[in-house]
C-alpha cells in the first residue's frame, strides 16, 4: 500500500476537477473519479489506498458503462485493452496491466489528453477576455474601436495559431469535454474543436463585443455568458425625422442623429424592457447630438412646438438654444400598456455635465417614493465617445453609483460612439484602448455593438435592461457609429478627417440596407416600408404646418420637474406672500434639548463629543445659541412642519471644524451610529446627512438633480473649504446661476461654503464671494419699484437665494470658520422668537445709534470682520463717533435698507470695509451700488487688504501686520480727510 499525495485540486475557473499526484516514481495526472473526485486544492484522496485498488473502482465504473468516468478515463482503458497481452483484457482487473511499458504509454496518452482539454478551456477563456478587440465594430470597415490593430495572440484566427495551444490541424474534428463556465454547446457537453471556435467566433467576434471578464463576481460573469453564448440568441421614423429637418432648415444647426439613426430604437428597447421590468419613471440625460430626435420620437414632444423654436421671429421662450432642452411627459407604453414618466434633463454644452445631475433628480425620485431598489424609478445617461474618455466628472459620477446615500440602483450608460470629437482623431484624443473603460472601475459590463447592426443592437439593449433589473448596477452600451456630417451640419469634416468622410459618403444608410434585408426575407414588403415612410413624412408636414401658429414657446413644454402643486400652468408662484419664519419657545427649547443630548440607550460617545454636548445644554438652559446649534435648530424646526432636509458634502457628518456632530459614533460598536435629528419628532421628515467622495463636480451636481425633484425640501451642499467650490465652477455657472434663464429651472440648492481670512493660505480662505457677486443679475445703477414687500419682490427677481419663500432660488451662505466658537457670535433664543424673521441688513444698536447726528464714520461690513471692527471701536473708545452696520444679504443688494441707515446718518463719511483684497470680496459689487443710493453725492471710501493675485497669505505674521493696518486706517479719523 502507498499512499497518493495530491499536488493539485481543481482547475482554476471552473472546469472539471483532475487529480495530480505522485505514487510509485509515477506523476500521476488525470480527470477524478465523478463520484469521489477533490472538491478543493486541498482535499485528499477518500482514504489510504493502493494504486491498483483506486484504479480498479474506476475500471470496475467504466465496465459497467463507459459513460460514468471522464473521456480521459475512458480512452486510457481503451489503450489499455488494445495494448494488453492476449487474455489480459478478460480477467477483468487493470491490475496486471498497470506494469512496465504498457503502463507508461497509457499514462502519457492520458496527460496528453487532459492537456489538450485544458488547452481547449484556456482557449474559450481567451475569446471570452479578448474577443471584443476582433469584433466587427466599425460599420465603416477602416478603423479599429479599440485603437489596436493587433489581434490577440491568444485567438485562433489562423490554423497555425492551434500551435500555441499545443493542437493542430488535425484536433479540428476532435471532440472535448465544454467547461462549465461556457454554454455555448447549449445542451451538449462535448463538441468538435472547429465547432468550439466557429461559436466563440460568432459569440465574441462579431457585431457585439463583450467586455466583462474583469468583474470578479462569478454569478454575474456566468449571467452574461449565457446571455451571449447560448446558441441562436444572437427603424423608419428616426431617419425621417432627420431628413426632414435637414429639407426644412438646411442652414441652422440642429446637431442630428445621422450615422447612429439605432440609438431611437435602442433607447426605446430599453425604456419597454424597463417598463415590463415594473420601471415607469426613467430620467435621462445626452448630450445635444440626436436630442431633437430623442425628444420628437422617444419622450413625444409635440412636434410643433419643436418646429417652431426654428422661427427666428419668435416672440418668447427659453433663453438657450433648442438642443440644450429639457422635457418631462407622462405617456403609455405601448408595448407593456402602462403608464411611463420620461424626464430629460437639460444640460448646455459642458457635454458630460448633467450626469451627476441625472443621478441627482433619479435618486431622490426614488427617495420620495420609497424605491429603496430602484424598481420604479431609474436613469439613462447618453454620451459623446470622445466626452465619456476625457472629462473627468464621467469618473466622478461612476464613484457615486454604489455610495449608500448617492446610488441610483444601476445606470444604463449607452455611448453614441462617433469614434471622433469634434475634429479630433480618437488617438490623440485618449491614452485608454476604448473609450469606454472608465467604467471598468466600478466592474460595469460593457457592451461594443455595431451600429449599423440593428438586430444587435437591440439584443444588446435588452440584456442591458435585464442586467440593470437583475442586478442593479451600471451598464455601459457602446454603439460604434460614425457621424454623417461635421460636428454641426454647417461644419465641414473634409479638412481634418478626409479619408473616413469619403468613406461615409459611400456608407449607404442603415434604414436603407435594413429595409432591404427585411423585404429580401418577406418580413415586411415595399409597399408597406413605403406607406409607412408617407405616413411619417405627412404628420412631419402637418406639425410643421401647425408650427407657424405658434408665437410663442409654451414654458410647460421645456420643464423636466414641473412641480404642479408649487407653480401655475404658466409657471407663476402660486403666492407672493412670505411666511413668517419664527418659533415657540417650546420648540425652541425641545431642539436644543435634542441636540445635546444621545437619544440611544447604552450608546458610548467620545469624551470629546460629551463635552461639546454639555456646551450646547448650557447654551440652551441660557437661552443663547452658537452657529451650530443655530443651525441645529432652523433644520429640526423644518423637519417638524415636513419638510425633508439633506446635508451632503465632505466631512459634513462631523464638520469640518468639529462643530456639527450630527452624526455620533459608538466607540464601542462598529457601525453603531446615532443621528440625534431623526428622533425630534414622531412623525417628523427625515434628515438625511451623508458624507460624499472627495468630488466637488459630481457631488454639487448631484445635489443640484436632488434639489430638482422636490420644491418641499431642503437640499444643501457644504465644501470643506469654501474655496473647493471651483472644482464644480462648471455647475454653478452652467446650471446654478443661469439655470432658471435658460431652462426656466427652478431650483432651490443651498452652497455652505466656509470663509474667512485666518492666515491659513490662499486655499483655505476665500469662497471667492466676487465670483457669485459678478453673476448676480440685479443693476447696480437702478433702485427698483416694487408694489408689494420690497424684499420678498427684490428676491423673486434676483438668480439666487432662498428663505422660506413661495418660489425657490438658490442660496449662497459663507459660512464661518473661526466664529464658529467665537464668544460673541452668539443670537439669543428671542431672535427666533414668533414673529421674527431674516434681517438683511442689522444696524447699530450701540451709542453710535442714540445720536445718528453726531456719527462721523459709517462703516458697512460683511462677515467676520464685524467682530474685529467691534473690537477694535471699544478699544479706541469710538463707540459715539463709528457706527457699524452688517450687510447678512449681500445679494440682491437691500436698496431700500441702505438708503435708510445713509438718511439716518446724514452727517457720516461712508466707509466700505472687507478683510479680502481690494480685487476680489464685495467691494467691487456694493461700491456702485451705494453710489446710486446716494445719487452719487458722496463717495464711498474703501479698507481692506490691498489688490493681490492670490487670495490670502499663508504667514501668520503677514496676515496680522494686514489686518493691524486696515484696522489703523478704519478708525484713523484723518484718514479720508483732505
Amino acid at each position: 500500500m502507498s499512499q497518493f499525495r495530491v499536488l493539485a485540486g481543481v482547475l482554476k475557473g471552473g472546469g472539471s476537477p483532475f487529480l495530480r499526484w505522485r505514487a510509485g516514481g509515477l506523476t500521476w495526472r488525470c480527470w477524478a473519479h465523478p463520484k469521489r473526485g477533490c472538491s478543493s486544492r486541498t482535499d485528499p484522496l477518500p482514504a489510504v489506498v493502493s494504486n491498483s485498488s483506486y484504479v480498479e473502482e474506476m475500471y470496475l465504473a467504466w465496465l459497467d458503462d463507459h459513460k460514468n468516468v471522464h473521456e480521459s478515463w475512458d480512452s486510457f482503458f481503451r489503450n489499455i485493452q488494445a495494448s494488453g497481452p492476449s487474455g489480459e483484457a478478460d480477467e477483468r482487473r487493470p491490475s496486471a496491466l498497470l506494469q512496465g511499458r504498457v503502463l507508461s504509454h497509457s499514462l502519457d496518452v492520458a496527460e496528453k489528453v487532459v492537456e489538450d482539454h485544458l488547452a481547449v478551456h484556456t482557449l474559450i477563456r481567451a475569446y471570452q477576455i479578448r474577443g471584443h478587440h476582433v469584433a466587427q465594430l466599425d460599420p465603416l470597415g477602416i478603423l479599429d474601436a479599440d485603437l489596436d490593430s493587433f489581434v490577440p495572440s491568444d485567438l485562433i484566427t489562423t490554423i497555425d495559431k492551434l500551435g500555441l495551444y499545443g493542437l493542430d490541424e488535425s484536433d479540428l474534428d476532435r471532440s472535448f469535454q465544454l467547461p462549465h463556465t461556457t454554454f455555448i454547446g447549449g445542451q451538449e457537453t462535448t463538441l468538435p474543436l472547429r465547432e468550439i471556435i466557429r461559436r466563440l467566433e460568432a459569440s465574441y467576434c462579431s457585431h457585439i463585443g463583450v467586455e466583462f471578464m474583469f468583474i470578479n463576481n462569478v454569478n454575474q460573469c456566468q449571467w452574461i455568458r449565457q446571455k451571449f453564448e447560448t446558441p441562436g440568441i444572437i427603424s423608419v421614423i428616426v431617419s425621417r425625422f432627420e431628413d426632414f429637418l435637414a429639407r426644412k432648415w438646411s442652414s441652422e444647426k440642429r446637431f442630428g442623429l445621422e450615422g447612429c439613426e439605432v440609438l431611437i430604437p435602442a433607447l426605446k428597447t430599453i425604456i419597454d424592457k424597463s417598463s415590463a421590468a415594473g420601471i415607469d419613471s426613467v430620467i435621462m440625460g445626452m448630450p445635444h447630438r440626436g436630442r431633437l430626435n430623442v425628444l420628437a420620437n422617444v419622450i413625444r414632444k409635440d412636434l410643433d412646438q419643436i418646429f417652431c423654436q426654428f422661427d427666428p421671429k419668435l416672440e418668447a421662450g427659453s433663453g438657450d438654444v433648442k438642443y440644450h432642452l429639457g422635457m418631462y411627459h407622462e405617456r403609455i407604453n405601448r408595448e407593456t400598456d402602462k403608464n411611463i414618466t420620461l424626464s430629460l434633463v437639460a444640460n448646455p454644452s459642458h457635454l458630460e455635465a448633467v450626469d451627476p445631475v441625472v443621478q441627482g433628480k433619479t435618486k431622490a425620485e426614488q427617495f420620495y417614493r420609497g424605491d429603496t431598489q430602484g424598481k420604479k424609478v431609474m436613469s439613462i445617461l447618453m454620451h459623446g465617445d470622445a466626452a465619456f474618455a476625457g472629462q473627468g466628472v464621467v469618473y466622478e459620477t461612476f464613484h457615486l453609483s454604489e455610495l449608500p446615500s448617492y446610488t441610483t440602483n444601476g445606470t444604463i450608460h449607452v455611448v453614441v460612439n462617433n469614434q471622433i470629437g469634434f475634429t479630433t482623431d480618437p488617438r490623440v484624443a485618449r491614452s485608454s484602448p476604448y473609450p469606454t473603460d472608465v467604467a471598468r472601475v466600478v466592474n460595469a459590463p460593457i457592451f461594443h455593438v455595431n451600429a449599423d447592426d440593428p438586430e444587435a443592437v437591440m439584443y444588446v439593449c435588452r440584456v442591458a435592461a435585464e442586467w440593470r433589473a437583475t442586478f442593479n448596477k451600471d451598464v455601459v452600451i457602446d454603439l460604434v457609429c460614425y457621424r454623417r456630417f461635421g460636428h454641426n451640419e454647417m461644419d465641414e469634416p473634409m479638412f481634418t478627417q478626409p479619408l473616413m468622410y469619403k468613406q461615409i459618403h459611400r456608407q449607404e444608410h442603415v434604414l436603407k440596407k435594413y429595409s432591404e434585408k427585411l423585404i429580401a426575407e418577406g418580413v415586411v414588403t415595399l409597399q408597406e416600408f413605403e406607406e409607412e415612410v408617407a405616413k411619417y413624412d405627412k404628420i412631419c408636414e402637418e406639425a410643421y404646418t401647425s408650427s407657424k401658429d405658434e408665437k410663442i414657446l409654451h414654458i410647460r413644454h421645456w420643464l423636466d420637474s414641473p412641480w404642479p402643486d408649487f407653480f401655475t400652468a404658466q409657471g407663476e408662484p402660486k403666492s407672493m406672500s412670505c411666511l413668517p419664519t419664527g418659533l415657540d419657545e417650546e420648540v425652541l427649547q425641545h431642539i436644543g434639548q435634542i441636540a445635546s443630548s444621545v437619544p440611544l440607550e447604552g450608546f458610548n460617545i467620545h469624551p470629546g463629543v460629551s463635552r461639546i454636548l454639555r456646551g450646547r445644554a448650557d447654551l440652551v438652559k441660557s437661552r443663547q445659541m452658537d452657529w451650530a446649534l443655530g443651525e441645529y435648530i432652523a433644520f429640526g424646526s423644518l423637519l417638524k412642519d415636513g419638510i425633508h432636509v439633506r446635508l451632503s458634502g465632505q466631512d459634513v457628518e462631523r464638520g469640518t471644524f468639529s462643530h456639527r456632530h450630527h452624526v455620533l459614533h459608538d466607540q464601542e460598536v462598529d457601525k453603531r451610529i446615532c443621528v440625534p435629528m431623526n428622533h425630534l419628532w414622531e412623525n417628523q421628515a427625515s434628515y438625511t446627512v451623508c458624507n460624499s467622495s472627495l468630488s466637488e463636480y459630481g457631488v454639487v451636481g448631484f445635489e443640484l438633480g436632488f434639489a430638482m425633484a422636490n420644491p418641499n425640501a431642503l437640499i444643501l451642499w457644504e465644501a470643506q473649504f469654501g474655496d473647493f467650490h471651483n472644482t464644480a465652477q462648471c455647475i454653478i455657472d452652467q446650471f446654478i446661476s443661469s439655470g432658471q434663464a435658460k431652462w426656466v429651472r427652478n431650483n432651490g440648492i443651498v452652497l455652505l461654503l466656509p470663509h474667512g481670512m485666518e492666515g491659513m493660505g490662499p486655499e483655505h480662505s476665500s469662497a471667492r464671494p466676487e465670483r457669485f457677486l459678478q453673476m448676480t443679475k440685479d443693476d447696480p445703477d437702478h433702485i427698483p419699484e416694487f408694489t408689494g414687500d420690497f424684499d420678498v419682490q427684490q428676491l423673486y427677481e434676483c438668480n439666487w437665494i432662498v428663505i422660506l419663500l413661495p418660489f425657490r432660488k438658490p442660496l449662497i451662505i459663507f459660512t464661518p470658520k473661526s466664529l464658529l466658537r467665537h464668544p460673541d457670535a452668539r443670537s439669543g433664543f428671542d431672535d427666533l422668537a414668533k414673529g421674527t424673521k431674516f434681517k438683511r441688513l442689522i444696524p447699530d444698536e450701540g451709542p453710535a445709534s442714540q445720536s445718528p447726528g453726531q456719527v462721523k464714520r459709517v462703516i458697512f461690513c460683511a462677515g467676520k470682520v464685524y467682530y474685529e471692527l467691534a473690537k477694535e471701536r471699544k478699544q479706541q473708545n469710538l463707540d459715539r463717533d463709528v457706527a457699524i452696520i452688517r450687510l447678512e444679504q449681500i445679494s440682491p443688494f437691500p436698496f431700500d435698507l441702505v438708503s435708510e441707515e445713509v438718511e439716518k446718518y446724514g452727517n457720516a463719511e461712508l466707509i466700505w470695509c472687507q478683510e479680502e483684497h481690494k480685487n476680489m470680496g464685495y467691494y467691487d459689487y456694493v461700491r456702485p451700488r451705494f453710489l446710486t443710493v446716494v445719487a452719487n453725492k458722496k463717495p464711498i471710501w474703501y479698507v481692506g487688504r490691498d489688490p493681490a493675485a492670490a487670495p490670502a497669505t499663508g504667514n501668520k505674521s503677514t496676515h496680522l501686520n494686514e489686518l493691524r493696518k486696515f484696522m489703523d486706517t478704519a478708525f484713523n479719523m484723518s484718514s479720508f480727510q483732505d
